[in-house]
């Protein structure tokens, strides 16, 4: 029985922490305790520290350093990522991260070890994954009715963000690879297993900024099966993905973004023909915090969540490297 609670600073006042993950924080009062937000800005440092009830810091270093906190939830753009997580790492601090993880490959790899060496808990915020309707999907794809696993189809895409979002910046980590194409690439490894790698990809870059705007790559296990996926900024908005299985199909389409007061709708397709499956709401972010807590406070768990940013990490960066070989072949 735990018996202690996790104390937690929140480093960087991102639009996502105050929405829904602090909300979540609170939630998980039992759990968790959050002791400060920082920030490289003064006012907003002190707008979050009023409205949750906490303390303020200006800067990211006086915040690792602190020896009353137990883990950071960091929400810094990606390209950021690398400098703060090592200190973080080398002070000990266990840390959920925004996806993507890091900009590189060899940055994840450098900071998994490093997490290993200090035994440091690594979670990759993918919160989807702890929404309910992804283990309804398992069971049934798992299911002998479903059958084989045959394809899988994910898109996420959205309208234009504003033009000074960090997201068009690439040296902050921004464009659509290290966003929009982290979750329909995660579910694939989430519901075909790791055997599937990236084959082709496409990605289109913003002729002044170089920017990654949207794409699209295909995986294979090569043996047959395989996985398509597509992901956009300034695209019609989706949101979905399709399984195919030997003997039926199951979508969803609310995949990635479903509110913690969103009713999830399935639609499961086989020879008989087609039912809606009607999903509970549920809150993926305080399912990912309850995934987080436990990496702390059980060890042996952590090593899976270590491979499963570094394969995340090696599919981006196949992506980004293909995608630049055909670009050179046309």
């Amino acid at each position: 029985m735990l018996n202690f609670v996790t104390r937690i600073g929140v480093l960087g006042c991102a639009k996502i922490a105050r929405r829904s993950v602090i909300p979540a924080l609170k939630e998980l009062h039992h759990d968790f305790k959050l002791v400060a937000v920082a920030s490289r800005d003064a006012n907003k440092a002190n707008d979050f520290a009023v409205e949750f009830d906490c303390e303020a810091i200006v800067g990211y270093e006086e915040m690792i350093a602190r020896v009353d906190i137990d883990a950071l939830y960091v929400p810094l753009p990606t390209g950021l990522h690398f400098e703060w997580l090592s200190k973080a790492i080398l002070s000990g601090k266990h840390l959920y991260v925004e996806k993507s993880f890091a900009s590189t490959l060899a940055q994840s790899n450098l900071l998994v070890n490093l997490a290993a060496k200090y035994k440091v808990a690594l979670m990759e915020g993918f919160m989807f994954l702890y929404h309910r309707q992804q283990t309804v999907v398992k069971d049934i794809i798992e299911d002998d009715a479903f059958g084989n696993l045959r394809h899988f189809h994910g898109c996420f895409s959205f309208p234009p963000l504003p033009v000074d979002d960090f997201r068009y910046d690439e040296a902050l980590g921004g464009g659509v690879l290290m966003d929009a194409a982290g979750y329909p690439l995660r579910a694939v490894h989430y519901f075909c297993g790791d055997s599937l790698t990236v084959k082709s990809s496409s990605i289109f870059r913003d002729p002044k900024k170089g920017t990654s705007l949207w794409g699209s790559a295909y995986l294979s296990n090569g043996k047959g099966m395989g996985a398509s996926i597509a992901f956009g900024f300034d695209n019609f908005y989706q949101c979905r993905y399709e399984i195919l299985g030997s003997k039926a199909k199951i979508t969803a389409e609310r995949a990635y973004t479903a509110g913690p007061n969103f009713f999830s709708r399935l639609l499961l397709e086989d020879s008989s023909g087609s039912r809606v499956i009607n999903v509970d709401k549920d809150n993926h972010f305080v399912g990912a915090l309850r995934e987080f807590r436990s990496l702390i406070n059980i060890p042996r768990n952590r090593k899976e969540h270590y491979n499963q940013i570094l394969k995340q990490s090696q599919s981006l960066e196949k992506i980004k490297d293909l995608s630049k070989s055909i670009d050179k072949s046309e």
